[in-house]
């Protein structure tokens, strides 16, 4: 799978998402540190990447509809840090059909997985 991740996520992330085996670029890779959402979601869409992100502007079901866009994954946890952010990324990796995300709005959190699909 073709991955963006988002500059407010722990970079380990992407290597563990290069470790499975999925083709990642990360905002600060590209020199999109600091850039505005916009400009990272028009990046991960010119690139057909998935989006992973904390970003709550990237929350909303309506504006980001499953089947409009290449997909997002956007990680909800109560207690976001560096190594629960890891852990459950590695979770959802081994757990889920993440290769069937393409096109779809996820929403992880402690517990759950939220996909819709187009």
């Amino acid at each position: 799978m073709r991955i963006k991740i988002d500059e407010n996520l722990p970079l380990q992330i992407a290597l563990k998402l290069k470790s499975f085996g999925h083709d990642v670029h990360t905002a600060q890779d590209e020199g999109l540190g600091g850039c505005v959402d916009p400009v990272i979601w028009q990046a991960a869409q010119r690139d057909e990447r998935f989006l992973i992100t904390q970003d709550l502007d990237f929350s909303d079901a309506r504006r980001f509809a499953a089947g409009t866009h290449h997909g997002i994954l956007l990680i909800r946890l109560r207690s976001p840090s560096r190594s629960t952010l890891i852990e459950r990324i590695e979770e959802i990796l081994k757990n889920e059909n993440v290769s069937g995300w393409a096109g779809c709005f996820v929403v992880a959190t402690d517990r759950k997985v939220r996909v819709r699909r187009p």
